[in-house]
C-alpha cells in the first residue's frame, strides 16, 4: 500500500476517483470550505472527487473539552462511519481516500486495509506539490 512517508501521495490521486474524508467538532462552521479545499487540491493533482464523508463530534458524546479528539485513535472516526466510508469506497470502486485531518501513518494503514484503498491526510497531498 502506498503512503505519503514515501513521497508518492500526489501521484497516488492522478487520473482516478478519490473520496473525501474528515473529522470536525460539531461547533466547526467551515466544514464545507474545508472540504471545497481539499477537493480543489485533488483536482489540481489530477484526482476525481466522487464523493464526501463528515464525522461530527458533538456534545451529546462527551461534553465540550472532548470535541476535537477522536473517536479513535486506530482510525480517527467512530466504527459506524468506519463502516460508512468503508462501504461507499468499495461500491465506488474509488482508488484512494483523503482524509482533511492529519493522519499517522498506523490510521492510514489500518484505514486503508478497512476502505480497501490507500488513505492519506490532505496535508500529505499539499506537502507533495511544493
Amino acid at each position: 500500500m502506498m503512503r505519503s512517508r514515501g513521497g508518492q501521495s500526489s501521484s497516488l490521486v492522478a487520473g482516478v476517483d478519490v473520496m473525501l474524508v474528515g473529522l470536525f467538532s460539531a461547533k466547526d462552521k467551515e466544514v464545507d470550505a474545508k472540504l471545497d479545499l481539499l477537493a480543489v487540491s485533488v483536482e489540481a493533482l489530477g484526482g476525481r472527487v466522487v464523493g464526501r464523508h463528515v464525522q461530527r463530534r458533538g456534545v451529546s458524546h462527551g461534553g465540550a473539552r472532548k470535541m476535537t479528539w477522536p473517536f479513535s485513535r486506530r482510525t480517527l472516526l467512530s466504527p459506524g462511519k468506519v463502516r460508512e466510508v468503508s462501504d461507499a469506497c468499495r461500491s465506488a470502486g474509488v482508488a484512494a481516500a483523503v482524509f482533511v485531518n492529519p493522519l499517522t501513518g498506523h490510521q492510514q494503514t489500518v484505514l486503508g486495509d478497512m476502505f480497501g484503498c490507500p488513505v492519506v491526510s490532505g496535508d500529505d497531498l499539499i506537502e507533495r506539490r511544493v
